[in-house]
Parts: structure tokens; C-alpha cells; sequence
């Protein structure tokens, strides 16, 4: 395979953190992250916590030497998608194949794949779904009615819905029975919104954009909240919150934003990575907004952008006279598929991986009870 890249001279000072630990973090593999011994190496480790890492005196520049691969941290999972993954797996191996899943468990392809080689069916109609049959709800939650549906029907049910998601929805529960009607910004017919809007019959009007906002008809304004779907751009939702609080001064807004943490992070570290680039690939597929949000923010900062669901989809052209290319990870997409980007980039010429230091997550969800397994004590 013919090299595209065209290396560059080396530089005396470099800085690599390796890559944080969270849930089910990057294992790294066979990953070369680090950089050639060409002058003093530092190291200030990542910020704990869900916050970005402010810039601050922290050193999250790209060490100039040679052509290669930058990669974004945090990347790839998140608790809520280790989580879901996980209640799969475990209630193949307590139950046995087949366990049925409403809805694709998290939105990429290899893990879906993979869940079905291993005994999963993924169904959209509760009818497909023999008497008696386990059924999993994917991460993105369900409306009240497929809940009502489910337990009707006599499955046995787990619930693989990110808390995040969740929280959501018990806010939304709260403040209608105290008489408010809601104003939601996200994606018509991602299932996230359904399952959010599905949480009540009436009163939640959807807004996909600024001049959406304008449409609004509220039967009253007195009692009026926002909520948003998990995985927006944080600031086209900051955005829409701002002409939805112009129109409606007296609009209730979360305590703590509904845009969840991993989607936060890693848009922030493709903030902080795409100045430092020439292009920016982002592993994920089509389905998951979170990881077209991540495309969106780099292209959005002038940095060309392009997404694959695998390594295969990667074209030798786009990388002609690049010198750096960043590479970050959807929150619903494993590090298997990054490891074979990198794999597939050092083919066509990089000579070097190096991590930007990031958010270190280390928040994990507990899992829903009847999922414990033999070998495991209370």
C-alpha cells in the first residue's frame, strides 16, 4: 500500500499522557501511544472527575514528531453503553440464547453484530416476541406504553436504560403531576425522544432547531420546563435553551444540564484536539447522534471531518499531505474498531500514536437486579 502521508522533522520537547481509565476503558491492545525518545518527556496526568480539563497550565499540545495519529480522551464507551452491553451478556449466559432486545441495544454495528453471533435478537415490535421470552429495553429507554405492553405480555424484563436517560424521565413524571408542560430539543424519531415524549399522552412539544422554537404553542407558559435528549451538541442544545428562555422568561430549566457526561467530554475533547489537527475521523455509525454531534464540532472548527464505521471505510485520500490526524471514538463504539483505524493509518504511513491528556471517567452504573451470576457472591 503506497504511503500518503509526508513526514515532517521532529521537534526537541514532547508531553504524552497516556490514556484515561473508566468504564470498560480503552485496554489499548497492541496500541502504540507512545512517541520516539527525542527530548524531556512530562507528564501531568488527566483531571478526575465529569468535567472537561479546563486548559488551565495543563499541556494538551501535540508534540511535533513525525507524521501520526493524535487521539482524543476520553474516547469511545461510556458507563451508560458498558452497562447495556453488559445486561446483554450477562442475561445470555444466566438464560441462554435466545434473549430478545427491543430496539438495537446501542447504536453501532460491530457491537450489535456481535451481540447477535452470541444469541441476541433484536426486534422493534413487542408481537415478535414469544410468551414467556426475556426482554432486554436498549440504552435509550422506551415510552410508558411499550412498558405497560411488555409487562402485559408476561416477559421477563430487564431494563438496560442509561440512568442518565432515566433521570429524564423520572423529572419529567415529577413535574407533570405539578401541572407543567415541557418543551424538548432533540431528534424527531431517535428513540431516545420517543421514549422520552412517550413518557407522557400530552403536553411535550419537540424542537429541533432555534426556529422551532418559534412554533411552540404551549397550552400555558406559567409552568413550563426544557428537557433534552443525552447526546446533543452541547452548544447548539445552549443554543436553543437561550431562544426558548427569550420566548418563555419563566421556562424551568434543569438543575444540571440533561446532556450527559461522556457526550460532554468527548465533544470537549475534540475541541481541544481539532485546532492541533489537519482532519479529524470519528468511529461510529450512522445511527449514533452522539458520534455525528463529535463530526459536526470539528467541522464546526474548521477542521475537516469524516465518520466510519470501520477501519475499511477509511479512503487513502483523504489523508494526502496530512500531517496529523486526530482520531476520537462515539460513546457507543468499541475500542476493537479504533485499534483498527490506527492499524489501518500506520499502513498508509503514520509513524507515531500519541494521547492527549483528558477527563479521566470513572463513573459506572450498578446493574439491574436477577443478573447476578453463579460464581458471584452477594
Amino acid at each position: 500500500m503506497s504511503t500518503v502521508f509526508k513526514p515532517i522533522a521532529p521537534t526537541a520537547t514532547v508531553s504524552d499522557a497516556g490514556p484515561s481509565q473508566g468504564a470498560r476503558a480503552p485496554s489499548g491492545g497492541s496500541e502504540d501511544t507512545s512517541v520516539p525518545s527525542v527530548g524531556v518527556m512530562s507528564d501531568a496526568g488527566p483531571s478526575q472527575g465529569a468535567k472537561a480539563p479546563s486548559g488551565g497550565s495543563e499541556d494538551t499540545s501535540v508534540p511535533s514528531v513525525g507524521v501520526g495519529i493524535v487521539l482524543a480522551e476520553p474516547r469511545g464507551f461510556c458507563a451508560g453503553v458498558d452497562r447495556a452491553i453488559e445486561i446483554v451478556e450477562r442475561a445470555l449466559h444466566k438464560f441462554g440464547r435466545p434473549i430478545y432486545v427491543r430496539h438495537e441495544i446501542v447504536h453501532n454495528t460491530y457491537v450489535v453484530s456481535d451481540l447477535k453471533a452470541k444469541g441476541a435478537i433484536f426486534i422493534e415490535d413487542l408481537s415478535d416476541v414469544p410468551p414467556g421470552a426475556t426482554l432486554v429495553f436498549s440504552a435509550h429507554g422506551v415510552s410508558r406504553a411499550v412498558h405497560e405492553e411488555a409487562r402485559a405480555r408476561g416477559f421477563k424484563i430487564f431494563d438496560a436504560t442509561c440512568p442518565l436517560v432515566t433521570k429524564v424521565h423520572v423529572e419529567v413524571a415529577k413535574l407533570h403531576k405539578e401541572g407543567f408542560e415541557f418543551i424538548m430539543i432533540g431528534h424527531k424519531g431517535h428513540p431516545e425522544v420517543e421514549g422520552t415524549m412517550g413518557q407522557l399522552d400530552s403536553g411535550i412539544h419537540l424542537v429541533e432547531s432555534v426556529a422551532d422554537v418559534a412554533k411552540v404553542q404551549p397550552s400555558q407558559t406559567d409552568k413550563l420546563a426544557v428537557v433534552t435528549q443525552t447526546t446533543l451538541s452541547v452548544d447548539d442544545a445552549a443554543e436553543i435553551t437561550a431562544a426558548i428562555r427569550s420566548r418563555f422568561p419563566k421556562v424551568r430549566e434543569p438543575k444540571q444540564q440533561d446532556i450527559c457526561y461522556a457526550t460532554q467530554n468527548r465533544q470537549d475533547a475534540v475541541k481541544v484536539m481539532s485546532p492541533q489537527v489537519d482532519i479529524v475521523i470519528v468511529v461510529g455509525s450512522p445511527t449514533s447522534s452522539n458520534s455525528n454531534r463529535l463530526r459536526e464540532v470539528a467541522r464546526k472548527l474548521g477542521t475537516e471531518s469524516y465518520m466510519v464505521d470501520s477501519a475499511d471505510e477509511l479512503q487513502a485520500a483523504w489523508f494526502e499531505g496530512r500531517q496529523r490526524v486526530g482520531l476520537t471514538a462515539g460513546a457507543s463504539a468499541p475500542d476493537v474498531l479504533v485499534q483498527q483505524v490506527v492499524e489501518r493509518l500506520r499502513a498508509l504511513g503514520a509513524v507515531s500514536v500519541h494521547t492527549l491528556q483528558g477527563t479521566q471517567e470513572t463513573i459506572k452504573f450498578p446493574l439491574p437486579k436477577g443478573l447476578k451470576l453463579a460464581n458471584e457472591q452477594d
